[in-house]
């Protein structure tokens, strides 16, 4: 029974692991498995979205206060994996509505969003 207990204290404690890793492994499979291209690209926000949470969890230092020197802290979090995170983001937006962009432009072509569909389309004309 210790064992038991044990086992699920350790796993609780390391719930934003699990979570990330669920968000991750959901992303991936949203743009592996859909057709739709919209679809893809909310997969792959929500992959983004698991990386940025995993570096974050890592840079965080419990009982660490923000790097400012005063003699009452001698524990602090490191701010680099903030700042980094942030400059992901932007990214990521970028990203986003630049495949959103091409989305539209796909659509105005083909009439759809779907894979197959536009596939189709280009070996009948081939």
């Amino acid at each position: 029974m210790n064992e038991f207990v044990d086992l699920a204290g350790r796993l609780v404690s390391h719930y934003n692991q699990w979570i990330t890793v669920f968000l991750m492994v959901s992303g991936l499979y949203i743009v592996i498995a859909r057709g739709n291209m919209v679809k893809k690209l909310v997969g792959l926000s929500l992959f983004q979205t698991s990386v940025y949470l995993l570096y974050l969890s890592a840079g965080k230092i419990l009982g660490g206060t923000a790097p400012i020197l005063d003699p009452d802290f001698t524990v602090y979090s490191h701010p680099l994996p903030h700042v980094l995170i942030l400059t992901a983001i932007v990214v990521g937006v970028a990203t986003l509505a630049l495949g959103l962009a091409l989305v539209v432009r796909i659509n105005e072509a083909y009439g759809t969003i779907e894979e197959d569909e536009i596939f189709k389309q280009d070996d009948d004309r081939a």
